[in-house]
């Protein structure tokens, strides 16, 4: 009875100890709400080809994942803006910028009475989040909206009150658009706003502006597109005004793409074209240059081989546009640099 005992024991703690499944590798990642529909979709359709890994990821805001990232509490993190100087500087290994699609982020509107997608002049934008521009008749909004009624009622501004890749996207966007908003404000994922009500997440801005009369918001074209919310066009660095879609970022993209740093930290709002649609953006996965696990290094490795590859096919279907050719050649020498 005390050998049996004993090896019930035994069994038990080898149980214990053991992985849930032999050979399985669990890669923990956080960062970015902007490409997490894509992502969601590659971790699973990847999971369901290579069943012993799997990749949870956390979409808490890119601020967040660049935290977690330098903290070394992920296996890998992701933004829609690239880390600075300082951030790299703080983390506790050197930190790889991976490019893996590209998006939009688009102003959304609650005006009563006012059913016409409406134009946005970049002095417009900026002078509505500088609290200078504040009523919905003012002369910078009327001029590009001909023949559209628009009310004398106050902007109610409606901006994200998490770090958010989004949010930097958007600045940085402004910080291009107004000499003023770059001085007084600047480029980040968290920056002290003006004026204006905060919402956590898309779901939280387009929330307020939603139940807000005379609101206006920024959200991602994904979400804007997936939940049926109207947006208006943009004006680009041509003066065009143009809607987001999948050509416009394609565009915005191409100019970036032949002269791509190094580093692959670089930004396209405002590029130059009259296709380019001036508020896209490249979103990054960042990766630690030193993964001392051997099968999770092989296993992220591996992944964004398969991402820059079969993953690009399913972009579209979700409206992120591919990553360009010269920009995928490029990364994939870069993964030689994982160790």
């Amino acid at each position: 009875m005390r050998k049996i005992l004993l090896g019930l024991l035994a069994v038990c703690a080898l149980a214990l100890t053991a992985p849930a499944q032999s050979g399985t590798v669990l890669l923990n990642a956080a960062g970015a709400t902007f490409p997490a529909p894509i992502y969601s979709k590659w971790f699973d359709v990847y999971h369901t080809a290579h069943p012993n890994v799997q990749i949870n990821y956390q979409a808490i805001g890119s601020g967040a994942g660049i935290r977690q990232v330098q903290a070394g509490t992920v296996d890998f993190g992701a933004s829609d803006g690239p880390m600075t100087d300082d951030q790299l500087a703080q983390a506790k290994v050197k930190v790889l910028h991976f490019p893996t699609v590209l998006g939009a982020v688009v102003p959304t509107y609650n005006i009563p009475g006012v059913t016409a997608s409406l134009n946005f002049t970049q002095k417009a934008l900026a002078g509505i989040y500088l609290g200078e521009i504040t009523k919905w008749n003012d002369p910078e909004i009327a001029k590009a909206n001909p023949g559209v009624k628009l009310p004398s009622d106050d902007i109610v501004v409606v901006h994200r009150s998490d770090g958010s890749g989004t949010s930097y996207i958007w600045t940085d966007f402004l910080s291009k658009a107004s000499d003023e908003w770059k001085n007084k404000v600047g480029k980040a994922t968290s920056v002290n706003w003006p004026v204006g009500l905060g919402g956590k997440g898309n779901e939280g801005v387009s929330g307020l502006v939603k139940q807000t009369p005379d609101a206006i918001g920024y959200i991602e074209l994904i979400y804007a597109l997936q939940n049926n919310i109207d947006y208006g066009s943009v004006q680009n660095a041509a003066g065009k005004f143009l809607k987001a879609d999948l050509a416009g970022v394609t565009a915005a993209a191409a100019a970036a793409a032949k002269e791509m740093p190094d580093d692959f930290r670089v930004s396209i709002t405002n590029a130059p074209g009259a296709a380019a649609y001036p508020v896209s953006s490249f979103t990054w996965l960042l990766i630690p240059a030193k993964i001392d696990d051997a099968a999770k290094r092989d296993a992220i490795k591996a992944f964004l081989k398969w991402m820059m590859a079969d993953g690009q096919n399913y972009n579209e279907g979700l409206s992120y546009a591919k990553l360009p050719k010269p920009v995928v050649a490029k990364e994939m020498k870069q993964i030689a640099l994982v160790q």
